[in-house]
């Protein structure tokens, strides 16, 4: 398995997120994505290159981001790991949805990415998806630090 955290759109892998993993996961890819969606996604599809086992780990803008990818590829997916995906910026679901194994997380707190809007976006893309609402923000800041990663990843 090869794991990659895709960090939001105005993060870098100096972030707080990026940081933790680094320090916690040195075997992930934690990279720097600039620019437009499309720019992000060329990056990331050149850092993937052939690789298949991918567990993708997106957060905010990283989790639109790593929709997009799994919409395009998704045998090569192991599982998708959401955290506060921006699915309401511009997204359109899959005329059907695709079999891939999701696990998001979002803060029922978020005006960034409202739950009630992101929600029925991820449920009309994601075939298998276990949704973990928590009483927290866009940032998922008392949330992120409890979720068990090792058992997780």
């Amino acid at each position: 398995m090869t794991a990659f955290f895709l960090h939001g759109l105005e993060s870098s892998s100096k972030g707080n997120k990026s940081q933790y993993f680094i320090k916690n996961f040195p075997e992930m890819i934690v990279a720097d994505y600039q620019g437009s969606l499309e720019n992000r996604l060329k990056t990331l599809e050149k850092l993937i290159d052939d690789r298949q086992d991918l567990t993708l780990i997106g957060s905010s803008y990283g989790g639109l981001m790593a929709t997009c990818y799994a919409l395009k590829k998704p045998t090569n997916i192991t599982k998708l790991i959401l955290l506060a995906p921006a699915l309401n910026y511009n997204y359109q679901p899959p005329a059907s949805t695709i079999d891939v194994p999701v696990t998001m997380y979002i803060g029922r707190n978020d005006t960034v990415t409202p739950p009630a809007k992101v929600i029925p976006l991820a449920q009309a893309t994601f075939a298998h998806m276990k949704i973990i609402h928590s009483n927290d923000d866009h940032l998922l800041t008392t949330t992120f630090p409890s979720i068990n990663w090792h058992k997780l990843l």
